[in-house]
């Protein structure tokens, strides 16, 4: 498996908003980390059970991070790392994480560039011991901007950045398989 990390926190760089909404309304952040019966209404992980397990252990009460977004889509566009599996497809997704918010200490973290750049180069890490597979994993490490809820329950975007960490997940394979590839597994 290809693991590899960046930090992306140049004036053009994506950001992250937490809680988000779409512009439309129609697509919004649901709290998994405190309502995990909440995964039954996001379409991606209905649709992707590998998905749908992958958020609940992101969310689980051991876990030191909460997804805050993610979606999933297949492409025939492959990198030059890729075209060495010889194969046709790209299956990807992102989930977006940040560290969770439950203590002094973890607010502290939630805020530190520094514990995001350690819990990336870690992660990394334990990536690299994974068995080979045509699967690769990215993760930014970016800006993100969280929203306190006023008394009235409107958001009030905070002035300050704080960190968020995206995770590029994907694999390669030919949409004849007999089997999906499962990152982390081998064949």
């Amino acid at each position: 498996m290809d693991a590899d990390f960046s930090i992306e926190l140049a004036h053009e760089d994506p950001v992250l908003g937490f809680p988000w909404t779409d512009p439309s309304g129609k697509l919004a952040y649901v709290d998994l980390k405190r309502h995990p019966g909440l995964i039954a209404s996001i379409p991606e992980a209905q649709a992707f059970p590998e998905l749908a397990e992958f958020l609940r252990t992101l969310n689980s009460p051991r876990s030191l991070v909460e997804t805050a977004k993610c979606d999933v889509w297949t492409t025939t566009e492959l990198n030059a790392e890729e075209e060495i599996y010889n194969a046709s497809h790209k299956f990807a997704s992102y989930v977006d994480v940040v560290f969770t918010h439950t203590t002094s200490s973890d607010n502290a973290a939630r805020f530190s560039l520094p514990a995001h750049e350690q819990f990336a180069r870690k992660l990394v890490e334990l990536l690299h011991r994974a068995p080979e597979t045509p699967s690769s994993v990215e993760i930014c490490v970016r800006r993100c901007y969280f929203a306190k809820i006023a008394k009235t329950g409107r958001k009030k975007k905070e002035k300050c950045a704080k960190a968020a960490i995206a995770l590029y997940i994907s694999a390669v394979t030919e949409p004849t398989s007999p089997a999906p590839v499962t990152i982390g597994e081998s064949r």
